[in-house]
């Protein structure tokens, strides 16, 4: 079974598609960070999270950056769990994904 493609293919978007893999990569490090210190919740939050921003189509990486996003948040954030080393790079890839699908959708 295959599934219908909603927009361009990732290979057709290269900016937003490195984009992605440099997210997908910090979120791997994230994920690896959360699984060291045993932090069960927050590897389990992030586990599916870089393989979706490897294969996520265009139309459907703001909704993972955005679940990424929201870890960050201001009660309950990955930060208070796991060292600025792996949270940080990670929250700026995912800034510099969403700023990408922001400038795609204005240019149409």
């Amino acid at each position: 079974m295959t599934t219908a493609r909603r927009g361009p293919a990732r290979h057709e978007r290269p900016v937003i598609d490195e984009a992605a893999l440099v997210a997908a990569r910090a979120a791997d490090r994230v994920l690896d960070a959360a699984r060291d210190a045993g932090v069960i919740r927050w590897a389990a939050y992030f586990e599916p999270l870089p393989d979706r921003l490897r294969d996520d189509d265009v139309a459907d990486l703001r909704r993972t950056a955005m679940r990424i996003r929201a870890a960050y948040g201001p009660k309950d954030s990955v930060r208070d769990a796991l060292p600025a080393a792996a949270t940080e790079p990670l929250l700026d890839a995912v800034d510099k994904l969403l700023k990408e699908l922001a400038r795609r959708e204005v240019q149409g």
